[in-house]
């Protein structure tokens, strides 16, 4: 499974990073966390120029579950194939 080791690791801290960055975005590579960022969007670039293309993990800090949306497809500027 992709990011196997990254997700692992995030929930392995997850209660340390709540403490420390709640509401921050995690930047996990491989076994590394790299570090909490404001933004998805910083923790991503971060992410670019650390490692490239070679996988890696930006999860928000947060409690609450993660919703994702997929807003091309919410408004229409793609299909799904069912």
């Amino acid at each position: 499974m992709p990011l196997e080791k990254e997700l692992a690791l995030f929930e392995s801290k997850k209660d340390e990073l709540l403490k420390v960055h709640p509401g921050k975005f995690a930047l996990m590579h491989e076994e590394e966390f790299v570090g909490a960022f404001d933004t998805a969007e910083n923790a991503y670039e971060a992410g670019v120029l650390k490692f490239g293309k070679s996988p890696f993990l930006v999860k928000k800090i947060s409690q609450e579950p993660e919703v994702y949306r997929n807003q091309a497809l919410a408004l229409g500027l793609m299909n799904a194939r069912i």
